[in-house]
């Protein structure tokens, strides 16, 4: 687990000092709102929920949870998907 860690933290570092964005050499998630309204996923690597309440979505080292009323996938790919709904908590587990 330790050399995992700190083998991220060198990727985080060597990402830090080339200036190159952390979303595509790190794999993380990159979630984009629009107010309370939308928000824009890129780099999820799946839907494990999907109800009007909660939209559970896995990443590469985390999951992200939405929770709000009346959630929808709006538009999805490979890479990225629109959330639409009324927004009321994004949380990173």
């Amino acid at each position: 687990m330790r050399k995992n860690r700190d083998n991220s933290q060198r990727k985080e570092a060597l990402a830090d000092t080339l200036k190159l964005p952390k979303d595509i050499c790190l794999g993380a998630i990159k979630v984009e709102l629009t107010g309370n309204r939308e928000a824009w996923i890129e780099n999820y690597r799946g839907i494990l929920e999907y109800t009007d309440s909660q939209i559970l979505l896995q990443g590469k080292s985390c999951q992200v949870s939405f929770e709000g009323t009346g959630l929808s996938i709006d538009y999805y790919t490979n890479e990225d998907m629109k959330v639409s709904g009324c927004i009321a908590c994004v949380r990173y587990l």
